[in-house]
This record gives structure tokens, sequence and C-alpha cells, in this order.
């Protein structure tokens, strides 16, 4: 009996968890700051470098670089001319260009619709503030040297046997 009421117990949980978020929509989100800017995305050439964060740069992620907003920030962007909308995590700085507000990775333009369209008006809403953890460029340039250095420590030919009597 008590097996039974454990399996009726754990099911119960389960049909309450997939119905509170198995839904397959977004979380609902408070809106903590809402405005219109230009958005842009990230060529290709961006891929494997490293963002303001240190983390590296990938286009297939749904990430975002913005001027000020602090880093692991949630934002929702909308396209205004179709009203589709994705959620990007905040991991590097820019855009350097006047009057834009926001560059996309490839996957986040690819989910809008942009394409190569370029510069397009969006709709910027901030759904959670993130952690602002920065990474000076200096000790970026420490984080590239080092993992420029394990990378070709690991492509080194490692001696064989018969090399290593050799120098002995």
């Amino acid at each position: 009996m008590k097996g039974r009421r454990a399996f009726v117990l754990v099911g119960v949980g389960a049909l309450a968890w997939c119905l509170g978020g198995c839904t397959g929509e977004e979380p609902t989100w408070k809106v903590k700051k809402r405005y219109f800017g230009l958005a842009s995305h990230y060529g290709p050439e961006w891929e494997g470098r490293l963002t303001a964060t240190g983390e590296t740069f990938h286009n297939s992620e749904l990430t975002a670089a913005h001027k000020s907003l602090p880093f692991g920030s949630k934002v929702r962007v909308t396209l205004l001319s179709t009203h589709k909308s994705v959620v990007v995590r905040i991991n590097d700085r820019g855009p350097y260009v006047k009057g834009r507000e926001i560059d996309l990775s490839d996957e986040a333009a690819r989910r809008l619709g942009i394409g190569r369209k370029g510069v397009v008006e969006v709709l910027i809403e901030v759904l959670e503030l993130g952690h602002d953890k920065y990474i000076s460029p200096a000790k970026r340039r420490a984080m590239k040297k080092k993992n420029a250095s394990k990378a070709k420590a690991s492509s080194r030919k490692k001696p064989t046997a018969k090399e290593l009597e050799a120098l002995i």
C-alpha cells in the first residue's frame, strides 16, 4: 500500500511540475526597462574570440553585446517589423557604431529573421539584471595568451621511446 501511495504522489508531483513548466512557453518575466533602438549582429569573423566577460564567443549561442547593461543580463529583443522575439544573455560590450543599441549573435539574428539585413529596429526589454562581472582588457589578453599556449602545447608531437633513448 505504501508503494502505491508513493507512486501516486510521484505521479501527481510530476504532473504538477509539467503543467507548471512544460508548456514550451517562455517564463513570465517582469520587464525592468523597455526601449527602442537599432540592432545589428556579429559577423562570422568574431567566432572564437574572447568577449568582454572572458568567455569565448560562439555565433550559435543566444548572446548579445550591449554598451552598459550588466553582464549576464537577460534581454528580450523584438523585431518591430515581424514582432518575432528572442531572449539573449549579455556577455560582451558594444556595438561601437553610433546609434546602435545591441549587437546580436548570428543565432539570435536568425531566430528573429534578420538574415543579412544589417541594421534593424527593435524593442529591447530588460528582463533580468546580471552580475556585472567585468574582465579588464589586460586580463583578457592574458587569458587569450594562456589559452593559445595551452592549444600550442597540446598540439606538440610527443617524442617516441626511440627518440627519448637517442637523447640519453
